[in-house]
């Protein structure tokens, strides 16, 4: 009896030692996992950033109250995105910045998106360093028809006789600026319309060779825009078309023949002592 008893507690030492033994390593393992994962953790350098905290519109002022600061990896911000509280608002209320893209809720601040401190929200704001607005006029043939947006890209072609009266071509069209931004429709920069209205003016943002270009283009002929595609990043290679080649005929050669009339002369000899004289007379054959 006693035997038994000592086998049953041998077993049931050994059961023990074998969950403890496992317990231990299972243990170990976790605590291993953790301290890898705070490892981790403090290898991301994080930044303070800033969202919206509610939507905003088009041309709304941005105050304190609609924004909060939130921890953004540095890794992953984005260009132009606002880090402290005076970069945001550098003079406090007083200089108001706008909304110049709609925003959702949680959405992070970029400077893109706001106009800058005390500065409307305008065609002014819309322009990049080196670039010019200028208004070309519209309809709703040449103006696609009402679909233009202020952001959209468009190609811009000009129809019209060339100056060279002797240019047998007639009335051409040629694309002269290629993906050209938009920045106003009418009087308006809202990005965010939702109706279509047939324009009168279109403003676009350019150099100012390309706003020469257009000038003269606009006094000499007439000039129709078409629309890029949203993600469309092809070059528009020079572009042009005259009557001839829209109607697939080959302009004419004109085979410049020349003739040459040869002239037959007819002479006599004569002498006078010892000089011969030659005297032209008519051919009679």
């Amino acid at each position: 009896m006693r035997a038994i008893f000592a086998v049953v507690l041998l077993v049931g030492l050994g059961l023990a030692g074998v969950a403890v033994y496992m317990a231990q390593n299972y243990i170990e393992g976790y605590q291993a996992a953790l301290a890898k994962e705070r490892a981790e953790r403090q290898t991301i350098e994080l930044v303070d950033g800033f969202i919206v905290a509610r939507s905003l519109k088009y041309g709304e002022t941005l105050v304190k109250d609609d924004v909060r600061r939130v921890k953004w990896p540095k890794a992953a911000m984005p260009e132009g995105m606002f880090v402290t509280v005076d970069e945001l608002f550098p003079k406090g209320d007083n200089s108001k910045r706008v909304v110049l893209r709609a925003m959702e809720k949680g959405e992070v601040l970029i400077a893109a998106k706001l106009t800058k401190p005390g500065e409307e929200a305008g065609i002014v704001s819309r322009l990049q360093r080196g670039q010019r607005a200028f208004a070309i006029k519209v309809d709703v043939s040449s103006g696609v028809s009402g679909f233009l947006r202020p952001g959209d890209r468009v190609d811009v072609y000009w129809t019209g006789r060339a100056g060279d009266m002797n240019d047998s071509r007639g009335d051409f069209t040629k694309l002269i600026e290629a993906n050209v931004s938009l920045i106003a429709i009418d009087q308006t920069t809202n990005e965010e319309v939702d109706t279509g209205t047939i324009a009168r003016t279109v403003t676009v943002a350019a150099s100012p060779q390309q706003v020469a270009a257009l000038a003269q283009a606009q006094s000499t002929g007439r000039l129709s825009l078409s629309l890029v595609g949203a993600e469309d990043d092809t070059v528009a290679s020079a572009i042009e078309v005259d009557q001839r080649a829209l109607l697939g005929i080959e302009a004419e050669q004109e085979e410049v023949v020349q003739h040459v009339e040869s002239k037959q002369v007819c002479t006599i000899k004569t002498r006078k002592g010892s000089e011969i004289i030659q005297i032209p007379i008519p051919c009679t054959n």
